[in-house]
């Protein structure tokens, strides 16, 4: 679930969907100790989603502000500016 999807959710729902996941977890925990699970990348979704609903949960409760938009959010570019090269030792080590 996209985290966009999470922040439109009330805390209340937050809650549910937490809950419904962690029950989800449990069944792939399950089927993975049985050696019944065919798709193994869910357990790392599941995962991933319950720790994504439980930090905006988290963010709401405590008042922070949601992000205006995607483009607030997005990581800020590199410069392409090139550092300067350092000299290499030509050194021979000791033994």
């Amino acid at each position: 679930m996209k985290s966009a999807d999470v922040r439109a959710m009330t805390l209340d729902q937050l809650d549910e969907e937490v809950v419904k996941l962690k029950k989800e977890q449990f069944n792939l925990r399950f089927q993975r100790a049985t050696g019944q699970l065919e798709n193994t990348s869910r357990v790392r979704v599941i995962r991933r989603d319950i720790a994504r609903m439980k930090t905006i949960a988290a963010q709401k409760r405590a008042g922070a502000p949601e992000p205006a938009s995607a483009a607030a959010a997005e990581p800020k570019k590199k410069s392409t500016r090139k550092a300067a090269a350092k000299p290499k030792s030509r050194a021979k080590s000791k033994k």
